[in-house]
């Protein structure tokens, strides 16, 4: 079972796009805790499932922090608050109504493949283990 404090990023594990956005995190994560799950791992398929919720989305970027489940730009918005300045400014995008920045998101989630192709992360030792591969 996830704790309620744990932080965690769900991501397509077989899209260049996603990895390199997990690489970004990895590097500018100032807490050093956010975990990761790729979407097609048991452990992201067990967990929807058990909390009840709809089958995770390839194209969607899902946060999880205090017991909650975050989506798409709010998602990512939730998650750039535990980066280091200046990322975690992407705060600001609060301002825009959550429609157009899920607008905006699922632009760029429909184009993800072209925009980064073949990229995987390169995690550290000590990185590796803030990955969940069950």
């Amino acid at each position: 079972m996830v704790e309620s404090m744990r932080l965690l990023v769900f991501y397509d594990g077989d899209c260049g796009f996603c990895n390199r956005s997990v690489a970004f995190i990895l590097k500018k994560d100032r807490t050093k805790r956010i975990e990761f799950a790729a979407i097609q791992s048991e452990f992201t398929k067990n967990l929807f499932r058990d909390k009840g919720w709809e089958q995770p989305d390839l194209s969607t970027f899902y946060f999880y922090e205090n017991g909650k489940k975050f989506e798409k730009s709010t998602g990512a918005l939730k998650m750039a608050k535990y980066l280091k300045f200046p990322s975690s400014l992407m705060r600001v995008f609060w301002i825009i109504p959550r429609f157009i920045r899920d607008a905006v998101y699922d632009s760029i989630a429909k184009r993800r493949r072209s925009l980064s192709r073949d990229f995987c992360v390169m995690p550290s030792i000590e990185e590796r283990k803030r990955f969940i591969s069950t």
